[in-house]
């Protein structure tokens, strides 16, 4: 049977999806489409990720980006902006916890009961655990967690697989910049997925 599934979230997700022609990208959801296209080529893969983006904006395009295509399952990773941009941009409107929390499950209550949700946890702030952003960005995958278990989603634990990766050391550069994926890490990504989704 045909399914969609639509993936959602910020550069992360996007990773060159408006250069590439199927708009897929290559970044984790390139892997994850290669993997499910094996298995399943009837399916529909989309990458909805768009660069910058907090949870704010997802709620801005929620209806045009993820309700409108209905999908039977919905992939979203979303908040190290969040945290990120209350570093880097202290001026900007700055999302708190309490508000993730807020809008997040607002979006997700928005969804149809048949989707089938995987819910990821923001990734990395710096390749350094004890890093500032690290910390703070712990507080957002709790509450990720949180969610998960209300919704009876799928969980993917980017955030602790990444920390754990850092802890063992030995190993490829996981960023180029602190946030954004090199292939180390976006194979990391999308192995975590696959390691904890079933469809």
């Amino acid at each position: 049977m045909t399914k969609k599934i639509v993936f959602i979230g910020d550069s992360i997700t996007e990773c060159g999806r408006f250069e590439d022609p199927n708009h897929i990208g290559t970044g984790y959801v390139k892997f994850l489409y290669d993997e499910i296209m094996s298995q399943r080529p009837d399916w529909t893969v989309l990458n909805r990720g768009v660069s910058g983006d907090k949870v704010s904006d997802l709620e801005k395009r929620w209806e045009e980006d993820v309700l409108a295509h209905d999908p039977d399952v919905l992939s979203v990773s979303i908040g190290v902006n969040d945290v990120w941009h209350q570093l880097d941009h202290p001026k900007e409107q700055q999302v708190t916890p309490d508000e993730f929390e807020q809008v997040y499950r607002k979006l997700l209550s928005q969804l149809s009961p048949d989707t089938k949700l995987v819910l990821m946890e923001p990734t990395i702030i710096e390749e350094d655990p004890l890093s500032k952003g690290n910390q703070e960005l712990s507080v957002y995958a709790e509450i990720v967690r949180l969610l998960a278990e209300e919704h009876r989603a799928f969980y993917v634990p980017t955030y602790a697989a990444f920390m754990e990766a850092l802890a063992k050391g030995n190993h490829a550069p996981l960023t180029t910049d602190g946030v954004h994926m090199t292939e180390a890490g976006n194979r990391l990504m999308a192995a975590v997925w696959k390691a904890n989704v079933n469809l």
